[in-house]
């Protein structure tokens, strides 16, 4: 019988799979959708928002940090080698506080010139003078005159840009000056000071006398920006800086070359005289009191008398010269014998008060003054003896316009021959444009001998 056979059962499947081995390296994609413009937006937005959150978190701290270090400025002095703080009173009062009298060193000093300086501008239009204890003072005649000699004349007076010299007929001088004395330049003595160069003349052989024009100082352009105004712009007056302590407007000035200022020395009294303290602003139509000019000597008029106000100028040396530009530049020095006659017209400007017991204009003002005459402001129902020769008094007798508190130190112009002069520095007065009050300015012709003197000697 046959038997049929039936196959073996088998646990094989039918349709076997083939095995996966596991690589290492290799992993499936995750299966989760993928991310949306939106969500990398959100994503941007919270790393912006953490980036702002810190960057006016540390611009709080530092804010914070310049304003507490300004407050203790204002209050203390730092001993560096000590490492301790001691009253700012204390600073410059004459006794060794900190180790190594540190305390005293950078100070405001004081100077009394007792020499002539031997060489001077004289009259509008600028003859060159020298001097000689035998002889006094002489024009220079032209006689012999070389661009060297213009340069070396100049140098002695201080800020040179681009000096030059030209010919004055003797004849067109004034009456003083027209019969002499004279003097003419040596041959060969180019390089020799100009008042040991020269020899004495009777008469000057060319029939002229050297005028000199030593820089670009005074010049500016248009004025005519506000009619009517008292906004003024730093570009029109740019020789005037803000004197600041502590970050504060105290004093104006004016740059009389790139490293010199001329001010008040009243601006230096009491507790004022340490110089790290100061900074000068210069260039700025709106006050401000970031940034600024270090200063590393402050000179003031060794016959400075605080009582009378007499004598009252200073001189502060910057760290380093400002940049003349537009915004930045010297104003000329008053020749000797200007002859300024009363009612010329005159510009101070400051960001002092706009009215009695008032605040500091944020932003640079103006106001045109005519010159008073001498013998009215020294008179009883004026100034009376109040009025010393150092003086010169500008302004309206019945009120009107005045300089004010804050524009002390500040500078009184007149312009001639396109160039503006500095004329007198603001001093003085009793209120702001009260009637019969009129502002008083030290008189910088007066102080010429002074001022040439200082800046020889520290430059």
């Amino acid at each position: 019988m046959w038997i049929a056979q039936l196959p073996e059962e088998s646990n094989r499947p039918l349709n076997p799979r083939r095995t996966v081995v596991t690589q290492p390296g290799r992993h499936r994609r995750p299966m989760t959708a993928p991310k949306t413009q939106k969500d990398k937006a959100s994503k941007r937005k919270k790393v912006l928002l953490t980036v702002l959150i810190v960057v006016v978190l540390l611009g709080i701290l530092v804010t914070a940090g310049y304003f507490i270090k300004q407050l203790i400025d204002s209050k203390y002095f730092f001993c560096k080698r000590s490492v301790k703080f001691i009253p700012i009173d204390k600073a410059c009062d004459g006794k060794d506080d900190c180790a190594g009298g540190e305390d005293e060193i950078t100070c405001v000093s004081s100077f009394t010139v007792n020499t002539t300086f031997p060489v001077r501008l004289m009259s509008d239009k600028s003859v060159l003078q020298v001097y000689s204890p035998g002889s006094g003072w002489r024009s220079v005649c032209t006689d012999s005159w070389t661009e060297q000699h213009t340069q070396t004349a100049c140098k002695q007076l201080g800020y040179t840009n681009n000096p030059q010299s030209s010919n004055v007929p003797v004849d067109t001088l004034i009456s003083a000056m027209k019969t002499g004395p004279f003097t003419a330049v040596r041959p060969a003595t180019t390089t020799t000071p100009i008042h040991k160069a020269t020899i004495d003349r009777s008469v000057c052989k060319s029939g002229s006398v050297v005028s000199l024009s030593c820089s670009d100082c005074g010049q500016v352009g248009s004025q005519d920006r506000i009619v009517g105004g008292t906004d003024a712009f730093i570009v029109d007056w740019p020789w005037q800086v803000s004197l600041q302590q502590g970050g504060h407007h105290t004093c104006g000035g004016s740059l009389v070359s790139p490293r010199w200022v001329v001010t008040a020395a009243h601006c230096f009294i009491g507790s004022k005289k340490e110089l790290t303290r100061w900074r000068v602003v210069s260039g700025r139509t709106y006050m401000a009191s970031l940034g600024g000019s270090y200063v590393d000597k402050v000179i003031v008029n060794g016959d400075y008398d605080p009582g009378r106000n007499d004598y009252d100028i200073a001189l502060m040396r910057l760290s380093s010269p400002i940049k003349v530009g537009e915004s930045q530049k010297p104003v000329c020095l008053s020749p000797k014998a200007l002859g300024l006659a009363a009612g010329s017209s005159m510009v101070v400007t400051g960001w002092g008060y706009l009215r009695e017991e008032g605040t500091v204009s944020p932003s640079l003002q103006k106001a045109h003054i005519p010159l008073i005459d001498q013998a009215k402001c020294s008179s009883p129902t004026v100034y009376g003896s109040a009025i010393t020769p150092r003086m010169i008094c500008a302004g309206f007798l019945e009120g009107k316009v005045d300089a004010c508190q804050g524009d002390s130190g500040g500078p009184l112009v007149h312009s001639t021959s396109s160039r503006w002069h500095l004329v007198g520095v603001v001093s003085w007065g009793v209120g702001c444009a009260r009637e019969r009050r009129p502002g008083v300015y030290c008189k910088v012709e007066e102080m010429l001998n002074w001022i040439n003197t200082v800046i020889e000697k520290n430059s």
